[in-house]
Order: structure tokens, then C-alpha cells, then sequence
């Protein structure tokens, strides 16, 4: 009978941890893909004032700052808007995580 309450005690134990950890885990994946996002707009942002002094002026488009200044990004995982208005004016950026639109 002892050996069957030990087990019980077990599988109890077992079972509240992968409830807790059950708990936790979609808000730790949301923390995580928020922090990619903020990171990846971030890099566009940091790639464009780049361009900006080095070229004196913003690019028009994410994709020049992809193929002239090593900007990459995850474009299975994130969609990003890049919107430039004038070459003297920072973009507008903005970054979504795909499947969370």
C-alpha cells in the first residue's frame, strides 16, 4: 500500500508542474516573439539612419537596405511595413509577427 501512495504522490507532483509549466508557456512564447519584433524593428531602423549618414539621405525601400547594408530579416516570421516619405524624414516602420495579425 506504501508503494502505490508513493506513486500516487508522484504522479501528483508530476502532474502540478506540467500543469504550472502548461500555465506559463504562452505567455513566455508571446514575451519572446514580442522581444523579436522589437529587435527586428529596431535593426531596420538603426540600418536606415546608417544609410542616412552615409548617403545623406533615407532609402526608399526595406530591400535597398537588405542588398546594400547586410540588413536581414526573417520575412517567414515577421512581415515589416517601411514606409518612406522623403529622403531627408525617417521611415515609418513597422513590424508584425506573422500568425499574430
Amino acid at each position: 500500500m506504501r508503494k502505490h501512495r508513493k506513486w500516487f504522490c508522484a504522479a501528483a507532483v508530476l502532474l502540478t508542474v506540467a500543469a504550472g509549466v502548461a500555465a506559463v508557456l504562452p505567455g513566455m512564447q508571446h514575451s519572446i516573439r514580442e522581444t523579436g519584433r522589437a529587435a527586428v524593428k529596431n535593426a531596420v531602423i538603426r540600418s536606415a539612419v546608417e544609410c542616412y549618414a552615409v548617403e545623406g539621405a533615407y532609402p526608399d525601400s526595406l530591400s535597398y537596405l537588405e542588398q546594400h547594408y547586410g540588413l536581414t530579416v526573417n520575412h517567414r516570421e515577421y512581415i515589416v511595413s517601411y514606409e518612406a516619405y522623403a529622403g531627408n524624414q525617417l521611415p515609418d516602420v513597422q513590424v508584425l509577427v506573422r500568425g499574430e495579425e
